[in-house]
């Protein structure tokens, strides 16, 4: 079974309001979605969700890019959803109103002139909130530009608080959030060094490995530093895509890495309470928690932009793969190749 649940909650029984002031069954979602193929993802993401609500989950979070995973992949220019044509909102709305629960979850959409990141919050009646993602990470600057929302969405459960994943590790997220939220939906598309590049692997092993503990790391530490539970689903799997050398040149080498999954369910003590690894694959994590928030037990430097202290090696990936994904939106845009599906 890929749930971890303690029962079955039939789907004919009537949802009863949420009733806060006791533990509240939440589930969270690990997919390994495939690049570029929405249909197939959109199936997945539903089979998955309907798998926690069927065990009983009130509210289910779904990874970030749940429509596509991201890989720097010329197909994504092509898969941004329409706010008039948006299978991924329709999924989302539709099981929320059947099971009478709360679904979110983060996909490429197209405002105007821009794509970004938003993560949508649905409610049981179909009204949803959203937040775009402050900044892209890295090569995702190839298809979507940050946004400048507080990440604070006003629902019918009160505040609820958007991060998603590098916004986990950024202290702005910290002081947008704290004090201001009863718990936080989270999802990540959070990839390794390249597993294709056996010259290189000395000069990223320690990297990778620095990056695959944060990974895990994140959630717990922004649980603990907003005093709030977090519910965060993760994209797994192994993926191939390409990797640009110099922003303005277009040169590209292949790129063969993981997505490192690390879903976990996180009380507002920063405990986890349920999680799912890389290596289980795609399935739904469940527990039951209080939705309120308590006392921060970690406070961050407000003068330092990352919550941990990233190696210099990470920092200049970060800062390269900015530079060559920025160029190559702005080229998609102005030949107008950022269609939208």
């Amino acid at each position: 079974m890929a749930c971890q649940a303690p029962a079955l909650w039939s789907a004919t029984e009537p949802k009863m309001p949420l009733d806060l002031s006791k533990p509240v069954r939440v589930a969270a979602v690990q997919m390994e979605g495939r690049v570029a193929d929405i249909p197939y993802n959109l199936d997945r993401a539903e089979k998955l969700a309907t798998e926690a609500f069927e065990h009983g989950a009130r509210i289910v979070a779904l990874p970030e890019f749940f429509t596509t995973p991201i890989s720097f992949d010329a197909r994504l220019s092509g898969c941004a959803l329409s706010p008039n044509n948006n299978g991924g909102l329709d999924l989302l709305r539709r099981l929320a109103r059947r099971y009478t629960g709360y679904v979110g979850g983060s996909m490429l959409v197209r405002r105007g002139a821009d794509v970004y990141n938003t993560y949508h919050f649905v409610q049981p009646d179909g009204a949803y909130c959203t937040h775009d993602k402050d900044l892209p990470t890295m090569w995702e600057n190839a298809f979507y530009v940050g946004g400048g929302d507080d990440g604070v969405m006003q629902t019918n459960l009160g505040s609820v608080g958007a991060a998603v994943c590098w916004e986990m590790i950024r202290t702005q997220t910290v002081l947008r959030l704290r004090g201001r939220a009863r718990f936080v939906m989270s999802g990540s598309n959070w990839w390794t060094g390249p597993m294709n590049w056996p010259l290189m692997g000395p000069l990223f092993a320690s990297a990778d490995r620095y990056n695959r503990m944060l990974a895990g790391r994140a959630p717990v530490i922004l649980a603990k530093m907003l005093g709030v539970p977090l519910l965060h689903a993760g994209q797994a799997g192994r993926f191939t895509g390409r990797f640009l050398l110099v922003p303005g040149l277009g040169l590209s080498v292949p790129y063969t890495a993981e997505f490192l999954g690390e879903t976990k369910i996180v009380d507002r003590e920063g405990n986890v309470v349920a999680s799912r690894g890389l290596g289980e694959g795609a399935g739904v994590v469940l527990a039951d928690v209080l939705l309120d928030s308590g006392k921060p037990s970690l406070d961050p430097d407000p003068a330092s932009f990352w919550i941990p202290k990233l190696p210099a090696f990470l920092r200049g990936y970060w800062t390269h793969q900015n530079a060559c994904g920025k160029w190559y939106y702005r080229k998609r845009n102005a030949a107008g190749l950022s269609r939208v599906k």
